[in-house]
This record gives C-alpha cells, structure tokens and sequence, in this order.
C-alpha cells in the first residue's frame, strides 16, 4: 500500500476531522486523528497492521509491546503477523507500566507500536518500562506519525502515514486567539 491508499482509508473511515481540539499531550490542534473511526472496520485495522508488520518484520522481534488503549489492539494484531507475544502498558499512578503478569527479560527483543505519535511521551514511557527489564528495543512503529519534531527513540520509527499537522501551546493557539470552541476528543476528559 502506499501513503495514498491508507489515507483513504483514513478519510474514507471519518478518522480524520477538522477544528480545535485539545490533544491529550495538552496541546491544541486544527486536525484530529481519531483511530477508533478506522479500528471500528476490522478489516481495515488488519490491511494496516499487515503492512506495517512487513515494515517491522525486518527487526525480527520476538515481543510486540503497545500502550493502553489503541496500542493494545494495534500489538495484538501486529503479533499475528509477526509471529511474537503481545503485551502491553497501563498508566498506573500517572506512570507506564506492565501489570497483569507480562514480564520481559534481558533476552527478548521487542518493538512497541502506537495509533498517533504527536510528542511521543507516551512510546517514551513505554520504552522506560521496556528498558527496565533490560530487553533489547528494536524499533517504534505507528500508523501516523504526526508530529512535528520527533523525539529521539534511539531506535528507528516506522510509520505508515506521515502527516505535517501544526501543534500549539494554549498560550500560542491561532484558534484559542480567534475563540474557536476547544473539544477534547478521546476517551478522557481533562
């Protein structure tokens, strides 16, 4: 597939919308990717996770890390087509981490994979609680990539659809200054 035909899939799903939306990184933006719009069409969510895990297969992990919440669908069909484990992260006391018995050790080799990288706080917290347990990162890989300045991994990113969305402080928002209603979109409120 190429760039063209996963953001049809995107606009053809509703995942992309237009306005002034708070992100959960607490910036604010024109442009809104919601994943679940996409991820409610299973065969689309598994034409995606198949390209992407050619992209990551290179890596020839043995464990397909995601975050809470749409990294843990993304990991669980990418482990399909990779033939690893799945598991996943959970924000606990405002921290990243694995619960629910998942275990690494220093041998295994793990790629995480996230919906929307914006700031990449999120891969960052998981790849703390991946470096924890001293397992190898190999690589981040993603269905969008929207952010502007991508965070250093130390590690190679891999993201199916390369979007430039302009991002803004609250105190240097374009839309805030023109009073254009903020909406916070997702599953948490803030």
């Amino acid at each position: 597939m190429n760039e063209k035909e996963i953001m049809d899939i995107f606009l053809r799903t509703g995942a992309i919308s237009r306005g002034h939306f708070l992100l959960t990184s607490g910036l604010h933006s024109p442009v809104y990717v919601e994943k679940f719009r996409v991820f409610e069409n299973p065969e689309y969510t598994e034409l995606l996770c198949k390209e992407l895990a050619g992209k990551l297969s290179q890596f020839n992990p043995d464990i397909t890390v995601g975050p809470m919440t749409g990294g843990i669908l993304l990991a669980h069909e990418l482990s399909k087509f990779l033939h690893t484990k799945m598991m996943f992260t959970e924000r606990v006391n405002g921290k990243m981490t694995f619960r629910r018995g998942f275990r690494l050790s220093s041998s295994d080799r793990v790629i995480i994979v996230e919906d929307v990288v914006t700031t990449g706080g999120s891969v960052l917290e998981v790849i703390d609680a991946v470096q924890s347990f001293g397992s190898q990162l190999l690589a981040v890989g993603c269905l969008v990539d929207r952010s502007i300045t991508l965070p250093n991994f130390n590690c190679p990113m891999i993201s199916l659809l390369r979007l430039e969305i302009n991002t803004y402080t609250p105190d240097n928002c374009p839309m805030c200054a023109e009073k254009i209603p903020l909406t916070k979109p997702g599953s948490t409120n803030k």
